[in-house]
């Protein structure tokens, strides 16, 4: 109950925050250029809230469905307006200020990625220690001589003070098809080099699961005991496991932690599968039939559930912490490499290099808006920063009924000195509205699969 209220008040607050950063954009853009804007909304369909308010009385709106805004300028959509107000009319205005309000909506979430990626290294995102917890057998990392104990110094002489830091610089490099150099030092204090060669991995396996199922390398965890601390619908409910319940053998095997666990149900994709519980001092015997799923060209079986991760210690903690000025520099260079980062993805994805599974849509929006507010502001920024700027990006493609189609027509315009014609902008927005439609069924189906399987 706890997670659910924190995802939809998390998911609540994050989108509504981004929605009146977007549209705040483009009606401030807006009045520096003279439009009068008529409505600003929060939402789509009926309105719940409604007040006007300023010079112009523009009307600021809270709507039912949240999942989006706009705002309504004068003589954006050809009604009718008395003569004058002509100079205020979005369309008697020149083309480059029109692109400028365009453009201000998109460019207002890339700001405030920049100011919420400042906040975080002002105050400081703490992490784990980059300290090497295990390494996958015949892996790249295994191959490069990584071992258990080791702690990460430099990657490409960039310092590393936590272990995720520069997992966004890792992913660059490995659609770069790039060699990367790190430097480790050993349980036994010497420092050593160790290149790996990003471009042997598959660039449809680039995904969030780059350093450890493409590479090889784990974070160090204390043990984690086979206690079941999130089940999720799939195998797992079905069969009637439940929050701290402790996993004692599967299929007569005993197992002592997490990682056995796991490895064990790995290994049965599709087959039933006898677990022996420990709950409140009662043995159980539960049947669970793990589903398939391939990962990294190989069927593996997951049945949906995470563990009780135990307190971690002081001493592997860390802080990614800067000074104001260097804070906004790694703002600045954070944003734009998840800008780049997410046009290449998407690029990758029509040319089918990438998968389309990538594609996340509201539902797992949600669960990482609820997940990153209860691990702390810093967690929830950083999640606001990303989304904003997958906002800003994506609303820049030249797809009719995004900011980005608006931009080409007007570019258009500029470059023929007159708009294009209007039965051409009619069937750009017949095209912009199915491809938008496909891509959020494609964002639901990706979300609901995640889910259920």
């Amino acid at each position: 109950m706890i997670d659910g209220a924190y995802m939809l008040v998390a998911f609540v607050v994050a989108l509504g925050l981004l929605i009146v950063v977007h549209e705040f954009g483009h009606f401030w853009v807006a009045q520096r250029m003279g439009v009068k804007v008529l409505r600003f909304s929060v939402g789509f369909g009926k309105p719940i809230f409604s007040r006007r308010w300023g010079k112009d009385q523009t009307e600021f709106v809270i709507s039912a469905i949240p999942l989006g805004g706009y705002v309504r300028m004068l003589g954006e959509q050809d009604e009718d307006y008395r003569q004058e107000e002509a100079h205020q009319a979005f369309s008697q205005k020149t083309v480059g200020k029109r692109i400028a309000i365009v453009v201000a909506g998109p460019l207002f979430n890339l700001i405030f990625a920049i100011f919420a990626f400042w906040l975080v290294f002002l105050i400081g995102m703490e992490g784990l220690r980059p300290v090497v917890g295990g390494v996958a057998p015949d892996s790249m990392a295994a191959e490069a001589g990584f071992q258990r104990g080791d702690e990460l110094l430099t990657i490409d002489g960039q310092a590393v003070q936590t272990w995720s830091e520069h997992r966004m610089y890792l992913f660059r490099r490995a659609l770069d098809r790039a060699e990367v150099v790190f430097t480790a030092r050993k349980d036994s204090g010497e420092v050593v080099s160790r290149v790996l060669d990003l471009g042997r991995i598959p660039v449809s396996e680039i995904d969030a699961g780059l350093v450890s199922r493409g590479i090889g390398l784990f974070a160090y965890m204390p043990e984690i005991p086979a206690i079941m601390g999130k089940i999720e619908p799939g195998p797992a409910q079905a069969g009637g496991l439940r929050v701290g319940d402790l996993v004692k053998s599967v299929n007569g095997i005993r197992v002592a932690n997490w990682q056995e666990f796991a490895l064990a149900i790995r290994e049965r994709p599709g087959q039933s599968t006898l677990l022996t519980v420990n709950r409140a001092g009662e043995t159980l015997s539960i049947t669970v039939v793990p589903r398939s799923e391939q990962v990294n060209e190989k069927t593996v079986g997951l049945i949906g559930v995470r563990p009780e991760i135990p307190t971690l210690p002081d001493d592997m903690r860390s802080a990614v912490r800067h000074g104001p000025i260097k804070a906004i520099q790694v703002a600045i260079a954070q944003t734009w490499t998840m800008s780049v980062l997410t046009l290449e993805m998407f690029y990758r994805m029509l040319k089918l290099e990438v998968s389309t599974k990538n594609i996340s849509g509201p539902l797992t929006i949600a669960q990482a808006a609820g997940y990153s507010a209860q691990l702390g502001i810093d967690r929830f920024l950083m999640f606001l920063a990303v989304v904003s700027i997958s906002l800003g990006v994506l609303n820049l493609l030249p797809i009719p009924v995004l900011d980005g189609g608006h931009l080409m027509y007007y570019i258009a315009e500029a470059i023929r000195g007159k708009p294009l014609p209007e039965a051409v902008q009619a069937w750009g927005q017949q095209i912009g509205i199915f491809l938008l439609a496909c891509l959020m069924l494609l964002a639901f189906y990706n979300d609901i699969t995640r889910i259920l399987f």
